[in-house]
């Protein structure tokens, strides 16, 4: 094999790669979203400039994703807190946890998507629209919602999805051990078809963690929440922010 091919493959280890290298395409993408009122002094801690917070909210998601190109169906969850940038507003992703190595490995790699394992479920039971989120045995999270109580308008559930969105791409120099990137991104749904949309009264629990440290920005009251089903293509991310040379890109 000679250089040129070792670099076509994309990803290590070269005789099996992991992810295709390719636009991902996800079919029946299902989420499940609260938004939460929290302690704005969590939110500073853990929040990097130049960001900044607005409100103190913050949206906790489980998302089952029913065919993935690629990767077959997984369940991700995670925490997106209210941002703003330069007078846009939008969401930081904070943490990611999904059951899916593949989809876990090229979210960080190809992308900047603070990703881990973790083991989320989504399903309904007895009425209520349940998802949780586990480490090992451990119980994470817990969110429950009253299974499509209202109609929620399509455009609505469709702006909520495709906020812009802010992540922190870290890409360690493995010769020296420090970085040889550390960016602040940006990227956006554009390419997105909404199918149903659901409202209605939810409630969540976080519970402690050294691991996974979602309670670490507690709920003090839930908002609103959302039930939704979608077909949509992620989009690249674009540096916004290059925080090794102090300045935008």
């Amino acid at each position: 094999m000679n250089p040129l091919d070792a670099l076509r493959r994309g990803t290590t280890p070269l005789a099996t790669p992991v992810y295709p290298l390719r636009a991902t395409r996800f079919i029946d993408r299902e989420y499940f979203n609260i938004v939460y009122r929290t302690d704005p002094e969590a939110l500073r801690q853990v929040v990097p400039e130049p960001m900044t917070v607005t409100e103190p909210l913050v949206r906790f998601e489980v998302m089952k994703m029913g065919d993935v190109d690629g990767y077959g169906p997984y369940v991700e969850s995670g925490q997106a807190i209210q941002v703003s940038l330069d007078g846009e507003h939008g969401e930081y992703l904070h943490s990611m946890y999904l059951n899916n190595f593949a989809a876990t490995v090229s979210g960080r790699e190809l992308s900047a998507y603070p990703k881990a394992l973790g083991a989320p479920r989504l399903h309904v039971e007895e009425g209520a629209l349940v998802g949780t989120l586990d480490r090992g045995s451990e119980r994470i999270a817990t969110a429950t919602m009253a299974y499509k109580w209202e109609p929620l308008a399509l455009d609505e559930a469709a702006a909520q999805i495709t906020v812009p969105t802010f992540m922190v791409k870290l890409v360690p120099n493995v010769f020296t051990q420090g970085l040889s990137a550390a960016d602040l991104v940006r990227t956006e749904i554009s390419d997105i078809t909404v199918k149903e949309a659901w409202t209605g009264p939810a409630r969540l629990q976080l519970f402690e963690h050294a691991l996974v440290p979602m309670a670490d920005l507690p709920v003090l009251e839930v908002l609103s929440a959302s039930h939704i089903l979608t077909d949509l293509t992620l989009a690249p991310v674009q540096s916004v922010h290059d925080y090794l040379h102090g300045s935008g890109q």
